[in-house]
């Protein structure tokens, strides 16, 4: 099994030749947060297989984000890479904006990015921290969110990536699993807010998956890699959990709002 840098944790897989689009978004519009790796990146592919003009989001990450986009133009279809930071309002203002100057307007938001750190105690965590993973994770997706909604009419999607974190808990990683508690209260309560203009409003929880994200445990504890795997005996890979978001935001999910669709290996089981 090939390793990245980050040891005990096999290289992420983005999407595999069994994947078959079928024009399940057809000519939508998308925008996705944290684009560049991970799970972002394999959802930008997978809706890019599916017909969709992909716009992705990129932190600091330059070469991952172009290669990103030449995976997304590889699948025939349109890219828009955009520099911002999602803590940002004004980013996210751009951001939004630059999706609409280029397609005339947005269809499916997906609010992915993300940011985590290892604590071994709460006494640890400092306040610059703790606004980090707030400003990231959580206050990144409100403006997304915000921004997206002027432009977003009858039928479009927003799909959040929280996370098992946010009903199980995590010890090491208490402030990051804090927002994702938040983002879940969010999400539910904003599919509440747009159902009457026909609006949804979904979230995705993934269990432990082969990502960058994980990185920060190289240093902190490494049993905590090494150990990472869920009850069916392996980590997820990102072409595992995409799936997921784009049945949330196809019109096969046209009766799904306020939902979690959990991708988690078995860690919980009838949730």
């Amino acid at each position: 099994m090939t390793q990245d840098k980050v040891s005990h944790l096999p290289t992420p897989e983005y999407i595999d030749d069994h994947y078959r689009g079928s024009g399940k978004l057809q000519g939508q519009r998308v925008l996705i947060s944290g684009g560049d790796s991970g799970i972002g990146r394999a959802v930008a592919q997978h809706m890019a297989r599916e017909g969709a003009k992909v716009a992705i989001i990129y932190h600091s990450a330059k070469d991952k984000a172009e290669d990103t986009r030449r995976a997304i133009i590889a699948e025939d279809t349109e890219a828009l890479v955009i520099q911002g930071d999602t803590a940002s309002s004004a980013d996210c203002d751009a951001a939004v904006q630059a999706v609409i100057d280029a397609w005339g307007g947005i269809d499916v938001l997906v609010n992915n990015a993300g940011f985590q750190k290892p604590y071994a105690s709460l006494e640890e965590v400092s306040d610059d921290d703790w606004r980090a993973h707030f400003d990231v994770n959580m206050a990144g997706m409100f403006y997304l969110s915000r921004a997206a909604l002027r432009h977003m009419t009858r039928g479009a999607a927003i799909v959040n990536t929280t996370s098992i974190n946010a009903f199980v808990g995590n010890d090491a990683l208490l402030p990051y699993s804090a927002t994702k508690g938040a983002i879940s209260t969010f999400t539910r309560s904003l599919a509440k807010q747009y159902m009457d203009q026909g609006i949804r409003v979904n979230e995705v929880a993934p269990g432990p998956v082969a990502t960058d994200i994980q990185e920060v445990f190289e240093d902190f504890d490494e049993d905590i890699l090494r150990n990472m795997a869920a009850p069916i005996g392996r980590v997820g890979h990102p072409r595992e959990i995409a799936p997921a978001y784009i049945f949330l935001a196809s019109r096969d999910a046209s009766f799904v709002t306020g939902q979690t669709i959990h991708v988690n290996g078995g860690m919980i089981v009838g949730a």
